[in-house]
């Protein structure tokens, strides 16, 4: 049987107008199968594709898969920028915000569902529908994941949100992404959740006891809303900070995660 491993696909995106990479991991006897769960994770603020290999998922998939723990998949993790996945603009661009970091901008949410998923389903394996597609991420990749899912409930049926970057207000450093606060609220998954009327879905959240943005708060409010419409919904709070280490330490409780509700 053929062993796992990593294949680059490179998007030239008409969305944002310019070259996307995303890394993909194929399980185990990803040849000899016919399709596979699909799960798509994404990275934070200043991360990019290369999540994959940085928090070892790699590994600890490979890992899960031969303890029989969990099911082969395969796991796309696409480069989305600093962007936090939303459609911030008509036209891509960069700008800074007061901290004078870069923000990017553009069709990001276009690009992600018009283009990242049907480029996987094209090259890939992949089981083409919800049942068979998950999408999870962490920070401002778990704050993009929960509103892609509950935005677009015919593409995911299950999602994870790890220290979600879900904000209670707008903050300054992150206006540049919104036009407006009508804009911000589009995509909050708090306000979404509040209003959505698809409940068939499987969430799971977490944040650390000590996280800096204290994103834990969000994740309650989240949680309390996603059970009393009667979504399947579970909220952790771990030990540690906003940070790789967090992530790489509860990464294998993320994978038995999406693994227990895999369609195969």
């Amino acid at each position: 049987m053929d062993k796992s491993r990593i294949e680059k696909v490179v998007i030239q995106s008409k969305c944002l107008n310019k070259e996307m990479n995303s890394l993909v991991y194929l399980p185990c006897g990803y040849d000899e199968g016919e399709s596979f769960p699909t799960l798509y994770f994404l990275h934070g603020r200043s991360g990019d594709e290369n999540i994959l290999t940085g928090i070892d998922m790699h590994i600890a998939t490979d890992r899960l898969i031969e303890a029989k723990e969990i099911a082969p998949m395969i796991i796309v993790c696409p480069n989305i920028d600093n962007s936090r996945g939303v459609n911030s603009s008509p036209d891509y661009r960069e700008v800074k915000d007061p901290f004078g970091r870069i923000i990017n901008i553009g069709l990001y949410e276009d690009y992600l569902i018009k283009e990242v998923v049907p480029e996987i389903d094209k090259q890939f394996k992949t089981i083409q529908n919800r049942n068979g597609r998950y999408i999870g991420g962490v920070s401002a990749g778990g704050y993009t994941a929960l509103h892609q899912a509950f935005r677009h409930p015919d593409m995911f049926s299950t999602v994870g949100g790890h220290m979600p970057a879900i904000e209670l207000q707008l903050e300054e450093e992150d206006k540049a992404y919104f036009q407006n606060c009508g804009d911000w609220e589009k995509y909050d998954p708090i306000k979404i959740a509040r209003e959505m009327e698809c409940t068939d879905f499987n969430v799971y959240l977490d944040a650390g006891n000590q996280d800096e943005g204290g994103f834990y708060q969000g994740c309650s409010i989240l949680n309390k809303i996603l059970k009393e419409k009667g979504i399947e919904s579970q909220n952790h709070i771990f030990e540690g900070h906003h940070s790789v280490e967090y992530i790489k330490s509860n990464i294998e409780k993320y994978l038995r995660f999406y693994g227990s509700h895999m369609c195969i």
